[in-house]
């Protein structure tokens, strides 16, 4: 869905540091890292999503007049400044990983190179796009693989936080493995199939149920699914949804089934299920929804439930259990004298402290070709590393923040470069991926996980290394800013 974005969707220092760099030194570069700390939701991955409608936000991020005269309006900037944002446009280099890859914490998942005034102002837009829509795609991902055979639609509209989270949520669940959705304008924007049957209010507003059943499947005969709760569901909706079904099978229709809405969803659809293989209509599908999640669909499978599908909302765009992912965006290198120096944000808490310099990430897999482990390295090793790779000979693996803890990687047979080019010079170097290929893409990576990091308690922890150089680079910074600090 294209739109253009106002520059003023950032925060508000943002503008004060941009107004400082332009007085100080508007040509000066920075290389930037988005990566995230930790997994949501107490899972062992995540999934990669909200990038491509980043890069139409950032070809199309200005700032209108409207917004000229409304910062002009809060006598903070500078004339000189107000003037430069007329002509404002991000004109920088993106690299990041695929939509739908699964990724991992501490990696970087973009890197953005320009100005320090145009890789800083877009720090919120960024952050906005690809923390929730990864937060989405995951939790997604997380319902549909224990879903298992079972479709799941994604039901989340009225409840999802506000019109464009509603689409963005939308959007994300399809990247994460749902087969359709209710909201209509994400299906018309998306290209996402839509689906949906009938609300209690329906069946209430005719003088009987059956009528109300009857009515719906003259108007849609092909794609019959009837709502059976409304009143009692074994002892009227599933009966009456047989006879509309035996209806609808003289006539040679084959689509056709109930919903589920409330009530001990595992006990009814069995019992659901046994009325219609002894009616003769083992073919009728139950869909079951009313605030589901993959901890209750786990449940439900666990215990026999007799459901083809699943309509997940609420819980889904909401991302119930971890409502936000950790995403930051940080300072790895600055220009100094027309070199690149490399940056790492220092604190006391060694898991918080990001990893410096100009970064690719190369994932390792096995004969079976499964993922193995994840190798964070320096622009300028890559030949090296390279080197290595092509002949199949071990890889040391380095621990993020143990300064002597290592593995080394012996058994692999391929290794794959997550970070590729996105943008240069604001604009796109490929044409936007279509939205099921991006899907697709998300089922291979999940296929490839090795089920351990994808059980929902005490997952495997997948494995994200440094390479010599990077951990030789990030120790001897941490060093000598223990030193400095130690010398004062």
């Amino acid at each position: 869905m294209k739109c253009s974005y106002s520059a003023l969707m950032t925060d508000f220092y943002e503008l004060t540091m941009m107004q400082g760099f332009l007085e100080k030194d508007p040509d000066r570069k920075a290389v930037f890292d988005m990566f995230y700390r930790r997994q949501p939701f107490g899972g062992g991955y995540a999934v990669f999503a909200g990038l491509d409608p980043l890069l139409d936000a950032l070809e199309n991020f200005r700032f209108y007049d409207s917004d000229i005269e409304y910062i002009r309006s809060l006598n903070y900037f500078s004339d000189h400044f107000i003037n430069y944002l007329k002509g404002f446009r991000f004109k920088g280099e993106i690299y990041s990983v695929a939509e739908g890859t699964v990724v991992f914490p501490n990696e970087p998942l973009l890197r953005v190179t320009g100005t320090l005034l145009e890789t800083q102002i877009i720090e919120p837009l960024l952050l906005n796009f690809i923390n929730f829509q990864t937060l989405i795609a995951t939790k997604a991902a997380r319902v549909c693989c224990v879903a298992g055979d079972a479709a799941v639609m994604e039901f989340g509209l009225r409840r999802a936080q506000g019109t464009d989270g509603a689409l963005s949520a939308a959007r994300a669940s399809f990247i994460g493995g749902v087969k359709a959705t209710s909201n209509v304008l994400a299906g018309k924007e998306y290209g996402i199939p839509v689906k949906g049957t009938m609300a209690h209010s329906w069946v209430m507003s005719f003088e009987s149920e059956l009528e109300a059943f009857l009515a719906f499947s003259d108007m849609y005969p092909d794609d019959c699914i009837l709502l059976a709760d409304t009143y009692d569901t074994l002892t009227s909706g599933v009966p009456n949804a047989i006879k509309v079904f035996e209806k609808l099978k003289k006539d040679g229709r084959k689509n056709y089934g109930i919903r589920l809405d409330s009530g001990d969803l595992s006990f009814l659809s069995r019992e659901a299920g046994k009325m219609f293989e002894k009616a003769g209509f083992p073919e009728a599908k139950i869909i079951a929804s009313n605030d589901l999640d993959e901890w209750i669909i786990e449940q439900l499978s666990r215990e026999g439930a007799r459901i083809d599908a699943y309509g997940v909302g609420t819980r889904l765009v909401t991302a119930d259990r971890d409502p936000s992912l950790t995403g930051v965006y940080k300072l790895a290198a600055k220009e100094d004298e027309g070199q690149f120096v490399s940056a790492m944000k220092i604190t006391n808490n060694p898991e918080k402290m990001s990893n410096p310099g100009i970064k690719n990430v190369y994932r390792f897999y096995g004969d079976d070709g499964m993922m193995l482990s994840d190798l964070v390295l320096l622009e300028d090793s890559m030949e090296e590393v390279n080197t290595l790779i092509a002949e199949k000979k071990p890889i040391r693996l380095n621990h993020p923040s143990i300064e002597y803890s290592y593995k080394t990687l012996e058994n692999y047979s391929e290794a794959k470069l997550l970070l590729h080019r996105v943008m240069e010079k604001g604009k796109r170097t490929e044409k936007p991926i279509p939205l099921i290929d991006i899907q697709s893409h998300a089922k291979a990576e999940l296929a490839a996980l090795h089920g351990t990091y994808k059980r929902f308690l005490n997952p495997h922890i997948y494995k994200v290394s440094l390479s010599n150089n990077l951990k030789k680079l990030k120790m001897s910074i941490i060093k000598e800013h223990m030193d400095d600090k130690n010398t004062d």
